[in-house]
């Protein structure tokens, strides 16, 4: 039952996703769940702003398109996005930079579902206020957040099907309301106390693996990759195992995931702070599965 209503769902994004065409020359980074808070101890994102922001400015210097797989922000404990936009003005400039040079996509997930509706972005997300100059300043003006994606290779015309990955998940979806309720008002406190949210990394590992397992089946039904965030957990399918992946998320503990597309080819990479001989700390890329050739999961 679950699997036909995520697979109905998925349908319906794939059939509304706007498509974006890559060749080998295009360098691509996939991030998601960055749950960006307002700087207060329920902000899962704050310990990771400066490796983000790193690993952000690395991609833009290197020519890559910046791709949000949604949760973003956290607009179920917190109600105002522009408060999110100041506590983390670094990460939001830098997302700036990456629009003006059309660079960049947003996805919105259950966390920040309200995004899909182009009135919301357009009122708290447009511009921020520059305490440098006194006065108001474009951001993403007139960005839309869309809840699917279409990466197409214009070397073979085969697709990546870019999604949150909440599609079909009773709570997560279809009752979202209910569960940022919940989380507004309730597991937010008991987080504060030192529970994790059970919508999010708190997820029980059962649960997790039941989502991967209906988005993994999905995408080798459709014979096509499929990228997703959502469950926080890092998956890297092999050309032999399958075409599931999973960028992980920004509220890893020391550290952040993401997926990248460059060559045509996919790698999934950590970045983290590491110590330097010179006891110096900065800001590294590693890499923990591939590069795979996309070529080769044509014919799983």
């Amino acid at each position: 039952m679950q699997e036909a209503s995520l697979s109905k769902k998925l349908d319906k994004v794939y059939r509304n996703a706007q498509v974006v065409t890559f060749d080998s020359d295009s360098k691509i980074i996939l991030m998601s769940d960055c749950h960006r808070g307002q700087g207060n101890a329920g902000d899962n994102f704050l310990a990771n702003q400066t490796v983000t922001f790193g690993a952000l400015e690395y991609y833009f210097q290197n020519g890559f398109t910046y791709i949000e797989l949604g949760d973003g922000d956290e607009l179920w404990e917190n109600r105002q996005l522009k408060q999110i936009i100041e506590v983390h003005s670094d990460i939001f400039w830098m997302l700036s930079k990456f629009y003006n040079e059309a660079r960049l996509y947003l996805l919105y997930g259950n966390h920040d579902i309200v995004k899909r509706r182009p009135e919301y972005m357009k009122q708290h997300g447009s511009s921020y206020y520059c305490e440098a100059s006194h006065c108001e300043k474009p951001l993403l003006n007139d960005i839309t957040v869309s809840e699917g994606l279409i990466l197409r290779n214009c070397l073979d015309n085969k697709e990546i099907f870019l999604i949150h990955g909440h599609q079909g998940d009773l709570l997560n979806d279809t009752l979202w309301p209910l569960a940022r309720f919940l989380v507004r008002y309730v597991w937010r406190r008991l987080e504060l106390a030192g529970f994790l949210d059970p919508t999010g990394a708190g997820r029980p590992r059962k649960a997790k693996e039941r989502i991967e397992k209906r988005l993994a089946a999905y995408a080798k039904e459709h014979h096509s990759i499929l990228i997703a965030g959502h469950t926080h957990r890092p998956v890297f399918s092999s050309p032999t195992e399958g075409y599931y992946f999973n960028t992980g998320s920004c509220v890893h503990p020391r550290c952040i995931t993401g997926i990248e597309i460059e060559n045509n080819h996919i790698t999934l990479v950590k970045w983290s702070v590491k110590a330097r001989k010179d006891r110096t700390l900065s800001v590294e890329r590693e890499v923990l599965e591939g590069p795979a050739a996309l070529s080769d999961y044509t014919n799983i």
